[in-house]
């Protein structure tokens, strides 16, 4: 590596992104961790189907979210538009919260910022 070589050269140390659906007896939660961006798009889309297809409230556990572009927030604001309950964010990081408040997603969504358990069956 040279001494001109800029940061923009070097392999990315992002965290890599993770979708998982868990549904419980009274709703469904899709925890989001790492890098949510237009490469899980289809994670994202899977997850979303199932939770409807749950027919229970969906929360996302937005907790461990370390970077979020338009995508992540089109994906959120779809999910918002289709689900007949409001969807909850739960512990949503800063960064989140102010992309949600930037493009008025979040006047769709419930943000609480405590997570109270899920029920598993």
């Amino acid at each position: 590596m040279s001494g001109t070589e800029t940061d923009d050269h070097l392999p990315s140390d992002g965290d890599p992104a993770s979708v998982h659906l868990i549904v419980g007896t009274t709703r469904a939660r899709i925890v989001l961790s790492g890098e949510i961006d237009a490469d899980i798009g289809p994670e994202l889309g899977e997850a979303v189907a199932e939770a409807e297809a749950s027919g229970l409230p969906v929360e996302i556990d937005a907790h461990h979210i370390t970077f979020m572009d338009s995508s992540g927030v089109a994906f959120l604001a779809r999910l918002a538009s289709r689900m007949p309950h409001k969807v909850r964010i739960l512990r949503a990081p800063p960064t989140v919260k102010f992309l949600l408040e930037v493009t008025r997603i979040g006047e769709m969504l419930e943000i609480v910022d405590t997570d109270e358990g899920f029920d598993v069956q």
